[in-house]
């Protein structure tokens, strides 16, 4: 019988590509840190976006043209719902909270998710979705 892994380490290497001032190494995230980056990836990329992987991304940047609504959050939330889904395995357990800014015209946007492998308490990260011209 195979023993189930209880502990796993993700690595990633930091966006700011500034390097070490001593050892000159460039700066890694790890654990849940590397995983919230990357599903916040996920979420901000368009598809087409990547070159070799033109389907990664999610089409939630499409929506924000759309009326500033209930029925526009929910098609934000089941597209942030369903890239992650597909995408990323190493979350489970992904809840996505959209509220509407009308103000503002944009939303807020709140995923909550557990990191696989890991035991660690569930993970959170928000951000704001505005149309930009």
């Amino acid at each position: 019988m195979p023993t189930a892994r209880v502990s796993r380490a993700f690595k990633d290497i930091s966006f700011s590509f500034d390097p070490h001032p001593v050892t000159k190494d460039l700066p890694v995230i790890i654990n849940e840190r590397a995983i919230i980056r990357s599903v916040r990836n996920l979420v901000e990329t368009i598809p087409t976006e990547r070159f070799f992987n033109s389907d990664l991304g999610s089409d939630v940047r499409g929506s924000l043209f759309e009326l500033v609504d209930v029925a526009t959050t929910k098609v934000i939330e089941d597209q942030i719902l369903e890239t992650i889904r597909f995408y990323e395995p190493r979350v489970e357990n992904t809840e996505v909270q959209v509220d509407i800014r009308p103000d503002d015209n944009s939303f807020d946007v709140n995923v909550y998710f557990d990191v696989v492998g890991l035991d660690s308490p569930p993970q959170f990260f928000s951000f704001i979705l505005e149309a930009t011209r």
